[in-house]
């Protein structure tokens, strides 16, 4: 593992010893040290407000790779920002059913009302805007999420008071989950540093667990591998799983390891 100097990125206010400290401890939880970029780059959100040249230069050092690498991973994920984001992220999502359902006239009314597009923060740095391919709560619909947080069911309307509410300073909570951090603070626990929220608010409400409750009822369960005489070594348990990843690792690194010797 490469050490990296902070004398210069400190003085010119960039990113501290500390958090220089914190890439590597997160870098150091994983076998292979370039598993952790992605938390990594969160803590750099965390810290920078967006993933900076200074950061990618920063995993970049610690975990062994390229800048180019480094980037390229913080191009391809949309929750990694290379522009500054306010204290909320706010995403609608626009996706058939919520748009269908009023999530294209919530976008549009929260543009008219923040004077932002999409993509951009208001002048005060509170919110940035921005609409969402699908939240994956499509039995809440229209759905937005603040911080990554579920707001169900919202209308025009619910969508303008809530982001007037986190504009003001109101303790918002999110209608599945917890009260409402910001940004930087929801980065760091995405970096592996828990908030002690987890346990606030319900996990999951009436329409997500409809299915689960009638197959319960019924009595219904899901067949085993062997009922469909399935024998193409497809692990049923995560511990079987974790053991056939390891195996095929292990495998992986002696062939290769012959082939060098070979050569």
């Amino acid at each position: 593992m490469t050490e990296v100097s902070t004398s210069s990125t400190t003085e010119g206010g960039g990113l501290s010893e500390t958090t220089y400290g914190e890439l590597r401890e997160i870098a150091a939880r994983y076998p292979q040290p370039r598993s952790g970029l992605l938390p990594m780059l969160h803590l750099v959100q965390s810290t920078e407000g967006r993933v900076t040249p200074e950061g990618i230069e920063a995993c970049a050092d610690i975990l062994g790779i390229t800048a180019a690498e480094v980037s390229g991973v913080a191009t391809f994920y949309t929750m990694y920002k290379r522009r500054p984001v306010g204290d909320y992220l706010v995403g609608v999502c626009t996706n058939t059913l919520c748009a269908v359902m009023g999530g294209d006239a919530i976008f549009e009314r929260l543009k008219e009302h923040l004077d932002v597009g999409n993509d951009e923060t208001t002048a005060d740095g509170k919110i940035t805007l921005e609409h969402v391919e699908c939240n994956a709560a499509c039995d809440y619909a229209p759905v937005m999420m603040v911080n990554w947080e579920f707001m169900d069911n919202v209308t025009p309307q619910s969508a303008t008071d809530l982001v007037d509410d986190l504009r003001e300073g109101v303790e918002v909570r999110s209608t599945r989950g917890p009260r409402i951090a910001t940004w930087r603070e929801v980065e760091r626990v995405l970096a592996g540093y828990p908030d002690d929220r987890v346990d606030e608010g319900p996990a999951a409400g009436p329409p997500s667990l409809v299915g689960l409750n009638l197959a319960r009822e019924q009595g219904w369960t899901a067949p085993g591998s062997e009922a469909s005489g399935d024998t193409d070594g497809t692990p049923d348990t995560a511990r079987e799983a974790v053991e056939q990843a390891d195996t095929a690792r292990a495998e992986t690194e002696t062939t290769q390891e012959e082939g060098h010797q070979d050569g």
